[in-house]
């Protein structure tokens, strides 16, 4: 993940030592010049407003639909860089919606990945998986009710006086939507981090997997657009658990609150750093099936003993995304009574269980990544706790259906150059013949071909497909995993993707076409 840097500049320091200080110390007016994103009760109430940013943001709120890529394209244009754009989209996104939609909040954790998908991609081309996210953020947003709509107001911090992730947690608990705001914008005047830490509290409280990829997707984000903005994006996640608050919490109800801090205690990994052992192959293979085999409070048992024995995150991380990634290549597919327009009978893109869980290890594992000690240890184990229950709690017999690939499909495989495989590749996707999909690249990878050229492919498809919402946060899932995996079992995680490109091919994403001819693209 994109981790921020030390503040160097004045006005990073000033954010970083707390955005309360700075609006009493220049007043609310040079504050919102410099963009930052929360606003207390002294101040003019109504709107956020967002600086030197604010037109963009506007523009994104209120130009129609129809006359949005040509407005942003002519910006481009005239030295308008795509950062900005994705700044400005992520605010708007968030002061309309405000982690409430569930349209509006997966756009919003689509606009980093799409980001990161362009830094793929030639010059020419780099702006049309951004253009495509910008296309449905503003079209929900019109939807949603426009700006007369906006969810994110003013907010009043409140003075903290107990432990600043207990705090959050108790606010979020009551189920008072004002109290959690107000706490929180309390502990995050003292730094993002600081904020990002404690309300990583409350997200585990449960494994809903908004709930849980919501705040890291937030936080990927302030690496592109700024520190600043920590308080803005964050505070959509505290509304989403609030609001989670008054749903049912599955069969395991309220489990991993009793559990993790139990889990914590007993091995002694409170007041403790992370450890430095590393793990061999077939080490991580275990784990990865001892997690995927077991129940929820097994699977987290064995997280945080082997974190207790000084068994690096890393490894442990990658055991839980591993074990999610079975998921996706066990799965057998929507059956008739989960169908539903664009997610036939045997798909497995969108919302499926592989791609949630996916979705949900890798936040999780980056969470970590950017916690401090005591949250390194909680995001590993309510991740191998999610991943489990993910396997025995969303249905399906997982455990006795094999992985893909088939055998059979392998043996037809007689190709052994790239470019030849690659246009096997090609015509799988486009025939929806996952399985196949998933046999060509397995193969690609065994003979040790660069994985560039897939990766390539499957960012085309990316890109072009619609993916229910969620294609591009699970290709930068496989992007970012596929990286941090040792070479034994990376392959495992585009196999996988190949067979959500080949379940979503042939639902062209709105406003991709007409990006394309914007762009000259041929």
């Amino acid at each position: 993940m994109n981790t921020p840097r030390a503040p160097h500049t004045r006005r990073e320091f000033l954010s970083a030592v707390g955005q309360g200080m700075l609006v009493a110390s220049v007043g609310a007016s040079l504050a919102s010049e410099l963009g930052l994103g929360v606003a207390y009760a002294d101040e003019a109430v109504g709107s956020l407003s967002f600086g030197s940013l604010e037109p963009l943001v506007v523009l994104m709120q209120e130009t129609p639909v129809e006359r949005l890529l040509p407005t942003l394209v002519e910006r481009l244009n005239q030295g308008t860089d795509l950062r900005t754009l994705v700044a400005a989209a992520a605010l708007a996104n968030a002061r309309t919606f405000g982690g409430e939609d569930y349209v509006g909040f997966h756009t919003m954790m689509a606009l980093a990945p799409a980001f990161h998908m362009s830094r793929e991609l030639p010059d020419e081309r780099k702006a049309l998986p951004v253009l495509k996210v910008l296309y449905r953020n503003t079209n929900r947003i019109h939807e949603h009710g426009g700006r007369s709509s906006e969810v994110l107001k003013p907010v009043t911090s409140a003075p903290v006086t107990t432990s600043g992730g207990e705090a959050m947690q108790a606010a979020v608990r009551s189920g008072d939507v004002e109290r959690a705001e107000r706490t929180f914008a309390g502990l995050v005047q003292r730094s993002p981090e600081d904020g990002f830490n404690d309300l990583l509290f409350a997200v585990q409280d449960h494994t809903d997997v908004h709930r849980v990829v919501l705040p890291y997707r937030a936080w990927d984000l302030l690496g592109l657009i700024g520190r600043d903005h920590a308080h803005t994006l964050l505070r959509q996640s505290v509304r989403y658990c609030v609001k989670a608050e008054s749903h049912g919490h599955g069969s395991h109800g309220d489990e991993p609150r009793a559990l993790l801090p139990k889990l914590l205690d007993e091995h002694h990994l409170i007041d403790r750093a992370p450890g430095s052992q590393t793990a061999d192959d077939a080490w991580i293979e275990q784990m990865s099936q001892t997690i995927f085999r077991g129940t929820p409070s097994e699977a987290a048992e064995a997280a945080a003993t082997a974190l207790a024995e000084g068994f690096t995150p890393d490894a442990i991380g990658e055991a839980i995304s591993l074990a999610a990634n079975q998921l996706v290549l066990r799965d057998m597919g929507r059956t008739p009574q989960g169908e539903s327009p664009g997610k036939p009978i045997g798909s497995v893109h969108g919302d499926s269980i592989g791609v949630h869980a996916c979705d949900s290890a890798n936040a999780w594992r980056n969470m970590s990544r950017a916690g401090n000690p005591r949250n390194v240890f909680a995001c590993l184990i309510m991740g191998a706790y999610q991943v489990a229950l993910d396997r025995g709690d969303r249905g399906g017999d997982f455990l006795h259906w094999d992985p893909l690939p088939v055998q059979r499909h392998l043996d037809q495989l007689k190709d052994t150059e790239p470019d030849r495989l690659l246009a096997q590749l090609n015509e799988s996707i486009r025939g929806n013949m996952q399985a196949r999909a998933c046999a060509v690249v397995h193969r690609y990878g065994q003979l040790g071909h660069a994985p560039r050229g897939v990766f390539d492919l499957l960012l085309g498809y990316a890109i072009s497909e619609d993916g229910a919402l969620h294609g591009e946060k699970y290709y930068r899932t496989v992007s970012e995993e596929f990286a941090a995996t040792r070479p034994a079992f990376r392959w495992r995680q585009l196999t996988a993707l190949a067979r959500v490109t080949a379940s979503e091919f042939g639902r062209p994403a709105a406003g991709c076409e007409e990006a394309r001819s914007l762009l000259k693209l041929a």
